[in-house]
């Protein structure tokens, strides 16, 4: 199939920066610099520009589909006789490691929570519906952390159903990246908000569907809008190990840290490590979990070598 035919079949609208800038018509910037700075998490360079040409269409782009699916919900529920609470709008955020799912995750966050209405909006991770380390070393699982089978889903569907629900006081495990674990004990609590963003490697996940028919539900099951974070092979590569230098700077070199022996190592040794996880763990899992689930997402951010977003692609189908 040549180009054009694929172009034509394709389920998705592509905007280019300037196209996409176009379209929020208006909607006025509401994060500053010192924002922008504070939310941006560690090697991920977005700056304000940035966040006024992607991330302020975008939010205008989820005003509309927030209202218009709480309508929908309405007008079911007025057809159904019920009288429950309105149920809250879930976005789903995929997308490699070191690609920058967190600082979307925040920025978004940040705005749909300044909008006229002043929204509810909830931030998890699933970092946190990780299997203890104990556990997985038990089950030889440490080199699939970030893997599917890593997670606890029933706990993580269980979540979701329970916040899809309205149901109040929904908690949520807490992970520490600063000892690689599931903090034992310690929560967060998602009260009945408006809109709750899921962030993580595999929330667009499948899994074989039982030849019975019997019902298997999956995570994205509950989005109702997902954006999958998309960048070449190569720079993912390269940012990850440039995150991992930085951190074998800054965060390594804390005494409670996992990954403290990474500190005390040479320059071209860390280099070496860095490397080699990422061939061992990251590079496996990006091909064979996360990137196929790619053409799922409703929404497409592309990232160039820069770190910065070049091209927007919006499902049309």
């Amino acid at each position: 199939m040549d180009q054009t035919a694929r172009t034509t079949v394709s389920p998705y609208q592509v905007f280019s920066k300037a196209e996409w800038s176009s379209l929020s018509q208006g909607t006025p910037l509401t994060l500053t610099l010192e924002d922008v700075v504070r939310l941006r998490a560690l090697n991920d360079p977005v700056s304000l520009p940035e966040v006024s040409d992607i991330y302020l269409p975008l939010s205008r782009l989820l005003s509309l589909y927030v209202e218009a699916t709480q309508g929908l919900h309405r007008a079911t529920r007025s057809f159904l006789g019920h009288s429950d609470a309105k149920m809250p709008f879930v976005i789903g955020i995929a997308g490699s490691v070191a690609v920058g799912k967190s600082t979307t995750a925040r920025i978004l966050r940040a705005m749909l929570q300044r909008w006229p209405s002043s929204p509810k909006v909830a931030l998890v991770t699933t970092d946190g519906f990780l299997l203890p380390n104990a556990v997985l070393k038990a089950e030889g699982l440490m080199e699939r952390k970030g893997f599917p089978e890593s997670y606890d889903l029933p706990a993580l569907l269980s979540f979701l159903s329970e916040v899809k629900a309205g149901r109040p006081q929904v908690t949520a495990p807490v992970y520490s990246h600063l000892v690689y674990d599931v903090v034992p004990g310690e929560t967060i609590t998602i009260d009945k908000p408006d809109i709750l963003i899921l962030e993580g490697l595999n929330v667009l996940q499948t899994s074989r569907l039982p030849k019975d028919g019997k019902a298997v539900p999956f995570v994205s099951d509950y989005f109702d809008f997902s954006v999958y974070i998309d960048a070449d092979e190569d720079d993912l590569r390269r940012w990850y190990v440039e995150r991992f230098m930085r951190l074998r700077e800054t965060a390594f070199r804390d005494p409670r840290s996992y990954f403290r022996r990474y500190a005390e190592v040479s320059e071209e040794e860390a280099v070496t490590i860095a490397n080699g996880l990422w061939d061992r763990i990251n590079l496996p899992n990006l091909k064979d979990n996360i990137l196929p689930t790619r053409p799922r997402a409703d929404l497409i951010l592309r990232k160039g070598g820069s770190h910065a977003i070049e091209t927007v692609m919006l499902r049309k189908l």
